[in-house]
C-alpha cells in the first residue's frame, strides 16, 4: 500500500500528467494515419523523452506505444486500410460491419476489446515482473548471457520467412554494438581513427534513422491520396460497447495468447492476433461469419493486440532484456536516467513502478473515452496527404536528433541508418533484428567475458549452472524444431513435385 500511495504521488505532477495524455493522443493520430507505424511515432519522440524526468519519459513514449494500437483500428474498420501492421485483421471483419452500417457498433466493439486487454495486460505485469525479478536475483554473469542468447535466437525464429534476411540484420546490429571502446580492456575497435565513434554508435540515431526518417522517405514516394472515411455522424458512440462481453471465452484466450506472446522476444502482437483470431474461428459457433463481419473475430484481433502491450515489460523490467526495439527505446530513457532494469530496480525506485502501473492503467482510461467522443475528428486525419507527412517527420527527426547532444555526427548517423532503413525495406529485410543487436550484443558480449573470467575459459559453465543449462537448452530446441520443420517442409514439397512429373 506505501509504494501505490508512493506511485501517486509521484504521478500526480504535471510533467507526467502532461507526458501521458500528449504522449496517448501523439499514438492515436499515428494509429489513424495510414502508413505510419508507432515504432517510427516513439523514434521522433524519443530524444524529446530524455528531457524529462525518468517517469514521465517513460509514459510519454508508452502513451504512444499504447495509444496507437487503438487508432489503427479506425482506418481498418472504415476504409479497410490498417492504421498499424498488425492492424490487418481486424480489417477482416471490422470493415465489412461498417459496410452494412454498423460502423459504430464496430469502432466501439474494437476500443472496449482493446481496453479489457490493455487492461488485463496491465494486471499481467503488475503481477509477473515481481517474481520474475525475484527469480533474477539469484542470476550471474552465465545466466544472464544465456538469456541473452534465448533473445536473440527468438528474434530470429520469430522472421521465419525470413530468416536469411533477419540473421543478416541482426549480425549487423551484433557488429555495430562493437565500435567504440571494448568494455573490460579499453581498447578500440572499429573507431578508424574517428573521435565521435569511441563511445560507440548511439542507438537514438539509429533507431530514429531505422524507423522513423526511412518511413519518411516511402510516405515521400507516395502519390496516391487518402481514401475518404465519409461522414461519421455519431448518433449512438456507444452502440457495442459492452458487447465484447457477450463472448467471455474469446476474451479470455485473447488475452491470454497476448500476454504469454507479450513476453517471447520478436513475437508481440503479430503473433498474438493471427493465433487468436485462427483459434477464435475454429472453437466459434459460427465460423462461415468471419472474414464477413463477425464481431467475434473482431473482439479476437483487438483484445490480443492490446494485451500485449504491458507484457512486453516484464522482461525489460525484471531482467533488462528488451523484447522488441520499441522496448529497447524505453530502455533508453532509462539508462539515460541511470536507472537500471533489473531485480534491483523493484527495491530501489519502488515509488517508479508503482507509477508505472498506474500509468499504463489511466492510458487506457484515458484512450477509451477520448476514442468514443473524438473519433468523427480523429478520422479526418485519413485525408492528410502522405507527402505531407513524411516531410513533416523528416523535420522533426533530425531536429530531435541534433537536439539531443547537439552534435552534428548524430544527425549523420540517423541520414545514414535512414539510407539503410529504405534500403531494407526495399528488400525486404527486417529492421528489428538490427536494433535488438545493437542493444543485446553488447551485453551478450560482456556477459560471456565475465563468465569465461570466472571459470577461467573453460565454457562448460554453462552446462554446470542449472538455469544456465536450461537457457541454452531452449535456445537449442528452437532451433532444432525451426530446422526440423524447413527439412519436413522441403521434403513435402519435393514429393509433391514427383507426385506431379
Amino acid at each position: 500500500m506505501d509504494s501505490v500511495l508512493l506511485g501517486l504521488e509521484h504521478i500526480a505532477t504535471w510533467q507526467v500528467i502532461l507526458a501521458l495524455l500528449f504522449g496517448a493522443l501523439c499514438g492515436i493520430m499515428v494509429g489513424a494515419i495510414p502508413g505510419l507505424e508507432p515504432a517510427g511515432a516513439m523514434a521522433i519522440l524519443l530524444p524529446f523523452s530524455l528531457q524529462l524526468e525518468p517517469l514521465a519519459g517513460v509514459t510519454l513514449l508508452l502513451g504512444s506505444y499504447g495509444g496507437a494500437w487503438y487508432g489503427g483500428a479506425i482506418p481498418a474498420i472504415l476504409i479497410r486500410v490498417p492504421g498499424t501492421p498488425v492492424n490487418v485483421l481486424t480489417t477482416y471483419d471490422g470493415y465489412p460491419m461498417a459496410r452494412r452500417g454498423e460502423a459504430h457498433r464496430a469502432l466501439s466493439l474494437a476500443y472496449s476489446s482493446s481496453f479489457i486487454g490493455g487492461t488485463i495486460s496491465v494486471l499481467a505485469l503488475i503481477f509477473l515482473a515481481p517474481y520474475l525479478a525475484k527469480a533474477a536475483e539469484k542470476f550471474g554473469a552465465p545466466e544472464f548471457a544465456m538469456v541473452a542468447v534465448l533473445a536473440l535466437v527468438s528474434v530470429i525464429l520469430a522472421h521465419q520467412k525470413h530468416v536469411v534476411p533477419a540473421l543478416l540484420s541482426l549480425g549487423l546490429g551484433m557488429f555495430l554494438g562493437t565500435i567504440g571502446f571494448e568494455p573490460l580492456f579499453n581498447t578500440q575497435r572499429f573507431t578508424f581513427g574517428q573521435q565521435w565513434l569511441l563511445g560507440g554508435v548511439p542507438m537514438v540515431p539509429v533507431v530514429i534513422g531505422m524507423f522513423a526518417m526511412s518511413q519518411a522517405f516511402v510516405l515521400l514516394e507516395t502519390k496516391t491520396h487518402r481514401a475518404d472515411a465519409g461522414d461519421l455522424a455519431y448518433h449512438n458512440r456507444f452502440r457495442g460497447l459492452m458487447e465484447a462481453f457477450r463472448y467471455p471465452r474469446t476474451l479470455a484466450r485473447s488475452s491470454g495468447l497476448g500476454v504469454v506472446m507479450g513476453l517471447l522476444p520478436g513475437v508481440g502482437e503479430f503473433g498474438a492476433q493471427f493465433l487468436s483470431y485462427s483459434l477464435a474461428r475454429r472453437f466459434s459457433k459460427k465460423p462461415d461469419e468471419f472474414g464477413k463481419g463477425s464481431p467475434e473475430g473482431l473482439v479476437a484481433s483487438e483484445t490480443s493486440i492490446s494485451a500485449c502491450t504491458s507484457t512486453v515489460l516484464v522482461p525489460l523490467l525484471s531482467l533488462g532484456v528488451p523484447t522488441d526495439p520499441l522496448m529497447a527505446m524505453v530502455l533508453a530513457v532509462f539508462m539515460i536516467h541511470n536507472i537500471i532494469p533489473g531485480p534491483q530496480l523493484f527495491a530501489e525506485h519502488p515509488e517508479f513502478i508503482s507509477g508505472l502501473y498506474i500509468s499504463l492503467l489511466l492510458l487506457n482510461v484515458f484512450v477509451l473515452c477520448f476514442l468514443l467522443f473524438a473519433t468523427k475528428y480523429v478520422v479526418k486525419l485519413s485525408k492528410i496527404s502522405p507527402r505531407m507527412i513524411g516531410a513533416t517527420i523528416l523535420v522533426l527527426a533530425l531536429i530531435g536528433t541534433y537536439t539531443q547532444n547537439y552534435r552534428l555526427s548524430d544527425a549523420l548517423i540517423t541520414v545514414i541508418f535512414a539510407i539503410v532503413g529504405r534500403f531494407f525495406i526495399r528488400n525486404g529485410i527486417p529492421a528489428f533484428p538490427l536494433v535488438i543487436g545493437l542493444v543485446l550484443g553488447p551485453m551478450f558480449e560482456m556477459r560471456m567475458m565475465q563468465s569465461l573470467s570466472l571459470s577461467n575459459g573453460d565454457p562448460t559453465i554453462f552446462l554446470t549452472r542449472p538455469v544456465a543449462a536450461a537457457l541454452l537448452l531452449l535456445a537449442v530446441a528452437g532451433v532444432g524444431l525451426f530446422a526440423f520443420s524447413q527439412w519436413n517442409g522441403r521434403g513435402v514439397v519435393r514429393r509433391a513435385s514427383n507426385t506431379e512429373i
